[in-house]
């Protein structure tokens, strides 16, 4: 029975995104100039590991394209290449393209051949002062001039008979060798068993190698990274060969290799575009320490005990075990809530996923703006939802990308304002109460208000003559279609973005406020749950029904009198609540309930609520409660309903609708 690779595939796309991250990450860390080792090091490593993954899983191209990537590398790590900001550029530019055909792959999409070209040809122009002829470089990135005295290696390669079961290949590794230089081979076959005794999976082979050239020890050992655990390997160094075999070697090894580079590409048709370099769907699996599935285990294990002791109680229950049954019960309560905070922990990743995409993004923007921007950021380690990770990236990108654009000045407009010529970017998060807090702040030149409320006007936004607070005429760059830029950019200008942003960050069920002051800078930040999973609720009760409304959301919960209330145009009815009038909203009559308790609005309660800055009143029959619910999607189980963002089951296994506050505003604001 053959191995089916595909079923690892998930596994390897995932851990090459991972890798390519860190590729990035080292990129963007490096020093100009003498390499740093170690830097060097982790960077090739993980191109190593992707290139090895590519080629046991048959995917060439990509295999191909790293190891041009790993010759430059390799030239870097040992100190026959400084490191330039061209390089650097390039090898930024080549993880690009690697995340694009790693899409392409997972997608079962075509490749876009032109950029792969362009940037083969790039890597290949870079490493041209070190070609010996042609447009080859991964045999004169090993092979020298035969000053260490090496001529050649003699190779005895021995893999266990368990070798393939892993997903390795020794002819992989063999071609791999063959690209160093001259090779000859002899395969040993005094293992191999009778047809009848043959297994398929297993390796019965063993190969004796020559390889000429001046080829360093922990090159070959890079070659073998993969299976040094699984086979037998001796390497001796040869250093009587002639000089004119080894230049024979080296010429031969060039031609193969040009044919090879040249099938990096072959046989792929053109398509794909430029957002493919972003994963197109989440990641479907989460990295878990240690330490989080034991604390899930030891919950389990006294859940376990509990559960053996109630069984016991229940066995023969009398009056007397009423004390033991409620000691049980409680104690069933709390190691509940422990298991479902030890679930929800598992969860739970590192912020810094999110923040990890803008050191590279700050580099190119700054630099094709001609700007000079620092990026700093703290609390990278902060814990936030799995979904919440995935969903918020794309609003951070909008608002760090405002602030480039938008906030940082020019370096000279910065000394004429006696700045500093270098702007400062800070991403920062932190935990407070049950909401994770993020903040863009940047040092740049603020918000000119005055600009904002002109333009407003003059796009009929706002009234002329209107009058506006400081913080009302900053949420106006949150209105669809507002913009100040004087030119359109691929950067900004269209006045769209920052309305995404709200409407985005909103469906998390979080917000945005913005600090700014003219001249010194602004503060963007966002406040989200912890979780999308668990909602903390206030449950309210109208009619037979009950809902629940996000505590996040609720300002108050008051009791109105008489003479507070206004009915504007004879239809909608508005309450005074400290000097500012709020709409309010009959659930009974937003949801067709007819046999409510209280008919008068002061009868019942009114629960102040707030969605985008903006306030408004539920009228309800009472409040019941606060409770954590779990929630259910209305929409995958039965269809979306307006004003409802989802359903829960409660401790009676009655069914509560979960209130879309957003919703509910936009369905008042139509009525």
């Amino acid at each position: 029975m053959s191995v089916d690779l595909e079923q690892f595939h998930q596994v390897f796309f995932e851990e090459s995104f991972e890798g390519l991250d860190v590729m990035e990450t080292g990129l963007m860390e490096l020093d100009l100039g003498a390499a740093d080792s170690e830097e060097i090091n982790t960077i090739f490593r993980a191109a190593h590991s992707i290139k090895g993954g590519s080629g046991t899983f048959g995917f060439q191209g990509i295999a191909d394209f790293t190891h041009v990537m790993e010759t430059l590398l390799d030239e870097m790590r040992d100190g026959r290449r400084e490191v330039t900001h061209d390089a650097v550029d390039s090898l930024l530019k080549s993880v690009d393209i690697l995340r694009m055909m790693l899409n392409c792959e997972q997608d079962k999409k075509d490749p876009d051949n032109e950029r792969i070209h362009s940037q083969l040809s790039d890597l290949e122009s870079i490493l041209a002062g070190h070609k010996v002829s042609g447009s080859l470089v991964e045999v004169t990135s090993h092979v020298t001039d035969g000053s260490s005295g090496i001529t050649g290696w003699h190779i005895i390669f021995e893999p266990d008979e368990s070798m393939m079961l892993t997903g390795n290949d020794p002819l992989r590794i063999i071609r791999e060798l063959a690209e160093l230089g001259g090779i000859e081979v002899v395969t040993c076959v005094d293992k191999l068993p009778t047809f009848a005794d043959l297994q398929p999976e297993s390796c019965y082979l063993s190969w004796e190698i020559t390889l000429q050239g001046d080829i360093s020890e922990d090159v070959l050992k890079d070659v073998f990274l993969w299976v040094e655990d699984e086979c037998k390997l001796t390497l001796e160094p040869i250093s009587n060969a002639k000089e004119n075999d080894i230049v024979e070697a080296v010429e031969e090894g060039e031609t193969e290799n040009q044919v090879d580079r040249k099938s990096v590409v072959k046989n792929e048709s053109k398509s794909a575009d430029s957002g493919d370099q972003k994963k197109s769907t989440g990641s479907s699996s989460i990295r878990v320490g240690i330490d989080k599935i034991d604390d899930l285990i030891n919950m389990v294990g006294e859940l376990v005990i509990t559960q053996s002791m109630l069984s016991l109680l229940g066995e023969d229950f009398s009056m007397k075990n009423l004390e033991k049954l409620q000691d049980g019960l409680g104690q069933l309560e709390r190691h509940t809530r422990e298991l479902q905070e030890s679930v929800m922990m598992i969860r739970m990743l590192p912020i810094s996923f999110s923040f990890s995409r803008f050191p590279r993004l700050v580099r190119d923007l700054s630099s094709q703006m001609g700007k000079k921007i620092n990026l700093v950021m703290s609390g990278e380690n902060t814990e936030i939802d799995k979904t919440l990770i995935e969903k918020i990236g794309d609003p951070l990108v909008h608002l760090v990308r405002n602030s480039l654009d938008h906030g940082i000045e020019m370096p000279e407009d910065r000394v004429a304002a006696g700045k500093d010529e270098t702007g400062t970017i800070h991403l920062n998060a932190y935990h407070k109460g049950g909401n994770i807090v993020i903040e863009i702040t940047d040092d740049g030149k603020g918000i000119d208000q005055d600009a904002v409320l002109n333009k407003a006007i003059e796009k009929g936004l706002v009234a002329d003559g209107a009058s506006l607070s400081t913080q009302q005429i900053n949420d106006l760059i949150f209105q669809p279609g507002f913009s100040t830029a004087k030119e359109v950019t691929d950067v900004s200008g269209r006045g769209v973005g920052m309305d995404v942003v709200r409407k985005n960050i909103s469906s998390l069920g979080g917000a945005v406020e913005i600090q700014s002051e003219y001249g010194v800078g602004s503060t963007f930040t966002i406040r989200l749950p912890l979780t999308l999973a668990i909602l903390d609720g206030q449950t309210v009760i109208v009619g037979d029904e009950i809902y629940i409304v996000p505590l996040v959301s609720i300002v108050e919960s008051i009791q109105i009198k008489s003479e507070m209330i206004n009915k504007v145009a004879g239809r909608c009815e508005t309450f005074k609540l400290r000097d500012e009038y709020i709409p309010i909203v009959r659930l009974s009559s937003a949801f067709g309930i007819e046999n409510t308790r209280a008919k008068e609005l002061e009868e019942g309660l009114l629960v102040v609520v707030e969605a985008d800055r903006k306030p408004c009143g539920l009228f309800v029959d009472d409040l019941l409660g606060q409770q954590q619910v779990v929630i259910k999607s209305l929409e995958q189980n039965y269809q979306r309903v307006d004003g409802i963002s989802g359903a829960t089951i409660l401790g009676d296994g009655s069914v509560a609708l979960i209130l879309d506050i957003p919703g509910l505003l936009r369905m008042s604001v139509r009525h």
